[in-house]
């Protein structure tokens, strides 16, 4: 056998890695990349398309609860998600980039919020703590993985029996650049089962632009 054939043959058998999400997180790899986001992420007209509120109700936050807004960018969720936990519940508002963070502390301290603590994750661990959260969100978060084995492995971890991960994200057909999306919902529902998980409701947030699915480990 030559050594190209060699190496054909075990390309045929290696396994599947999951695909680097290299087009959605091309614009997050520069501080004026990232300002750029930030003033999408703060656009006026978010709350029309966004409905927080309404996400809040879906995702049933119990007062007391502690809940992860993962990939928080600017912390546009964390005044719905600090009322929805009230003063005996937790907020921990988890991003990779400190100058998001730092956008998100002036939001909290904006909104006197005070049940709000923050996390610098890494691309392939948030850094959670463990055995210790109610529900995990990941708000048009997923497609961003690098690493999406590793962070569901991390965020099974991080969950308190009967935890919840609650990933709202784009149709990938409904966004206006679908390269932009690494996985359609029915993708997105088979991965993140394989990795330690089960699908217990799904729905339209935005019809035929973005969907919530909701899973609890395993």
């Amino acid at each position: 056998m030559t050594i190209l054939s060699l190496a054909l043959s075990l390309a045929l058998v290696a396994p599947a890695w999951p695909q680097a999400a290299a087009t959605a997180n091309s614009g997050y790899k520069t501080h004026e990349g990232r300002e750029r986001v930030a003033q999408s992420l703060n656009a006026g007209d978010r709350e029309t398309k966004q409905r927080p509120k309404e996400l809040v109700e879906v995702l049933r936050i119990t007062p007391g609860a502690t809940v992860v807004d993962l990939g928080t960018g600017v912390g546009y969720m964390l005044p719905y998600l600090s009322e929805a936990v009230g003063p005996t519940g937790k907020v921990l508002a988890e991003d990779i980039f400190d100058d998001f963070l730092a956008k998100a502390k002036e939001n909290a301290a904006a909104h006197s919020l005070t049940n709000v603590e923050f996390i610098k994750g890494a691309v392939q661990d948030p850094r959670l703590p463990p055995n210790s959260v109610d529900l995990v969100m990941a708000l048009d978060a997923y497609h961003h993985f690098d690493y999406p084995d590793k962070m569901l492995a991390a965020i099974a971890r991080s969950l308190r029996p009967g935890g919840r991960l609650a990933i709202i994200d784009f149709y990938k057909n409904g966004f206006r650049d679908p390269a932009h999306i690494r996985l359609d919902q029915d993708g997105v529902i088979r991965e993140v089962e394989s990795n330690g998980f089960h699908l217990v409701h799904k729905q339209d947030h935005q019809p035929k632009v973005q969907y919530i699915a909701i899973f609890r480990k395993k």
